[in-house]
């Protein structure tokens, strides 16, 4: 194995030349058993493995699968949700030469039929029985699946006969068989491996068709791990929290390159409804995941201070608003007033530090949002309570997140500058294009795609942007979803719809105007915050469909829509819109299971309702089907009124 040392030592920070089971080999070597690896909260308590403990699992599901007979060069399949299982699963599988997906679990059967076919997958690791039966429900459609490995056996005893299915606990157990048969071979699996092979594949967020399969090689995710380590000097032993999904890029690149990298402690959360308590009892000091977390938090935070008393309201409003005032100093880079210094102290003990404390957030050196634009709103919101949260900017094919903001550096609107070794430029046409040691390898079996992907030798984002004075990127929104009205006007529609998230009453917005007179938004309200608002207003409803349609509910959003239109230009103010009767929803193709819109999709599908905005029609019947969270399928009937904006 050709590998540097690569770590944090008294500061000076090598380059790792090796797979990431390689690289996690010679972490176990250097920490041993006097570090945490990997922490697990299981019933209330906190399980804790060490580096070598770490290796030791890695170590037996490879040999495991030998045991199998998993060939190098297969692939396997993983549908975990956030537990170290995953990193054992996807670890072994590599360090015997084999390529993993991971998939989502909220991925519908055939999703997963789909995924497994494609990159003809020998073995699949489920999380549960729930992801098992849906395995069961399509075997004869994935004839090429081997074994179906699960980790969890809770309610599997009916399936013990079967042996197709095996459990994560025998798959060990195999492999710690092997290993004591033959104490090398492990060993000399790790050896064959190289840097350049393919380590994984990432299902692109399919906003405009069929997702694509990104192969990122070994290379790819330690340059990444590389970048950051460098440039947010990460330590050993620093906490991180896994709470993304893990098909997702970012707990690919942090988990395995990151992570790995900086000798960081994983840590799993018990549950998704645990994660602030778990925040609070770990204490991270980084984290990175979606926009949405963040507006919903804000959302949560916002609706939680609006139910409060006089005085608390008054308390928060003033706080928040020294806040911002410091905030906009920190920005134009002058010194804030000495009253201003001494009133944002005493907002820090008495709000700031209470309330992050409270949500879970009080440790953060630092929190980012990618995957997602985000409205300049909510980064000054979160910013003026105290809690350093910064927008960054990455795609899959590029190996993750690229971009990112120093501290000293922190512009609400931009995504930053390029982590170290990461070189950007914009094209003629505006485009962003980026060039890196972490940039993926091509899309499988796809090579028109992966061609299309590159020009001189750069990889296209698809994202229009600019660079600024200070060499900080702004995002304008995706090239093929820039908006031309009908005068030839062009702007991004993701620039109003993060704004119109901001308020807590909007779970999702869609905008639609292309070759228009005007812009429309199709409005999804959030169906909790919007509900207790009701609820104080005293107004009765029983369904989503009800509430959105409520008389109050409508004036309401608009009064929501009327203050984003205030801080628009006029081309950009939305002058008519409606309230959706159902939610958007990734089961139905609406949404990416990044929570992305299929814009394309649901322009098509609701093309009657942008019609009749267009129109001057004052309301819509709507008839149809409509699924319910339990699957079910039901009729509806409704009708959605046409509400003027300005």
């Amino acid at each position: 194995m050709s590998e540097k040392t690569t770590r944090l030592e008294n500061d000076n920070l090598t380059s790792f030349a090796g797979t990431l089971p390689q690289l996690l080999a010679m972490q176990a070597k250097h920490f041993g058993a006097a570090r945490a690896a990997i922490r697990e909260k299981a019933y209330g308590i906190w399980q804790t493995l060490s580096w070598e403990d770490y290796l030791r699992y890695v170590q037996h599901v490879a040999l495991g699968l030998i045991e199998l007979g998993f060939r190098r060069g297969e692939t396997a399949g993983l549908i975990t949700g956030n537990h170290p299982e995953w990193l054992f699963a996807e670890l072994g599988t590599q360090a015997v030469g084999g390529v993993t997906l991971n998939l989502f679990t909220s991925a519908v059967a055939d999703e997963l039929s789909t995924s497994l076919k494609r990159i003809r997958s020998s073995f699949v690791f489920a999380q549960d029985q729930e992801q098992v039966d849906k395995l069961i429900a399509i075997r004869d459609r994935i004839d090429h699946v081997r074994h179906v490995i699960y980790i969890d056996p809770t309610g599997m005893g009916s399936h013990c006969d079967d042996p197709w299915l095996l459990s994560f606990a025998d798959l060990l157990a195999k492999g710690e068989a092997l290993h004591q048969a033959n104490p090398e071979r492990f060993a000399s699996e790790l050896r064959l491996g190289m840097p350049e092979e393919t380590a994984l594949m990432i299902q692109t967020s399919g906003t405009t068709g069929l997702p694509k399969m990104a192969r990122l090689s070994h290379r790819n995710l330690t340059a990444m791990g590389e970048g950051w380590v460098r440039a947010v000097s990460i330590c050993p032993g620093e906490n991180w929290i896994s709470i993304s999904p893990p098909a997702w890029i970012v707990d690919q690149m942090w988990g395995l390159g990151v992570a790995l990298l900086g000798g960081m402690t994983m840590n799993f959360p018990e549950t998704p409804e645990t994660v602030v308590e778990d925040f609070r009892e770990i204490g991270p000091s980084r984290i990175i995941t979606a926009s949405r977390f963040w507006e919903d938090l804000a959302s949560r935070i916002r609706v939680k201070m609006a139910d409060a008393g006089w005085i608390k309201r008054r308390i928060f409003a003033e706080a928040e608003h020294v806040g911002r005032s410091v905030i906009a100093h920190q920005i134009r880079k002058t010194p804030a007033p000495l009253y201003l210094r001494l009133l944002h102290k005493l907002a820090r003990l008495i709000v700031y530090r209470p309330l992050l404390d409270r949500i879970g957030c009080a440790n953060f050196r630092s929190a980012y949002t990618g995957g997602h634009p985000i409205s300049p709103d909510v980064i000054n919101f979160f910013r003026a309570i105290g809690l350093n949260l910064k927008q960054c900017y990455g795609l899959t094919e590029a190996g993750g997140i690229f971009q990112i903001q120093p501290d000293d550096e922190v512009k609400p609107e931009t995504v930053g500058k390029p982590l170290p070794g990461v070189k950007i430029r914009i094209a003629a046409d505006q485009e962003v294009l980026v060039s890196s040691q972490a940039v993926f390898q091509g899309y499988d079996q796809d090579y028109q795609a992966t061609e299309a992907a590159f020009t001189d030798g750069w990889l296209r984002t698809g994202d229009a942007g600019y660079l600024d004075s200070d060499g900080h990127l702004l995002i304008i929104g995706r090239k093929e979803e820039i908006i031309r009205n009908k005068s030839g006007e062009a702007f991004s529609p993701d620039f109003i719809e993060t704004r119109l998230k901001f308020s807590p009453f909007i779970k999702e917005a869609v905008i639609f105007g292309e070759g228009r007179p005007f812009l429309t938004a199709m409005i999804n309200i959030d169906f909790g915050n919007t509900g207790n608002w009701a609820e104080q207003k005293m107004i009765p409803y029983t369904t989503y469909i009800d509430l959105s349609q409520q008389r109050p509910v409508e004036e309401l959003i608009l009064s929501e829509i009327r203050k984003v239109n205030e801080q628009l230009p006029e081309v950009m103010k939305i002058r008519k819109f409606i309230l959706l009767y159902k939610l958007l929803d990734a089961d139905e193709d609406e949404l990416t299971r990044t929570g992305k819109v299929r814009r394309r999709f649901v322009y098509g599908l609701y093309l009657r309702l942008i019609e009749a905005m267009y129109g001057g029609e004052e309301e819509v019947r709507v008839q149809g089907k409509i699924r319910y969270r339990d699957g079910q399928i039901g009729e509806i009937d409704t009708r959605v009124r046409v509400i003027q904006a300005t």
